[in-house]
């Protein structure tokens, strides 16, 4: 049995894509989120570049770090 998926996007490419845009809607840089979030900065470069299987408590730190809620970073849009 499978499941129909509507886009081809991943989850983790959609948080990527989302963290991404609404870090550079804040006008925050990867430094200064990486230190709200208490995560090393190139750690969070690669989270944006899709290149970690980010864990949910780093996906909430980083939520939370802009003021978000993590569902807001798994939206599809």
């Amino acid at each position: 049995m499978s499941i129909a998926r509507k886009s081809t996007e991943t989850a983790r490419m959609r948080f990527a894509r989302l963290l991404k845009t609404e870090r550079l809607a804040r006008g925050i840089s990867q430094e200064a989120l990486a230190e709200l979030a208490g995560l090393h900065r190139t750690y969070v470069g690669s989270v944006e570049r899709g290149e970690r299987n980010i864990a949910v408590d780093n996906m909430e730190a980083l939520a939370n770090a802009m003021g978000l809620d993590v569902s807001d970073l798994l939206k599809a849009q």
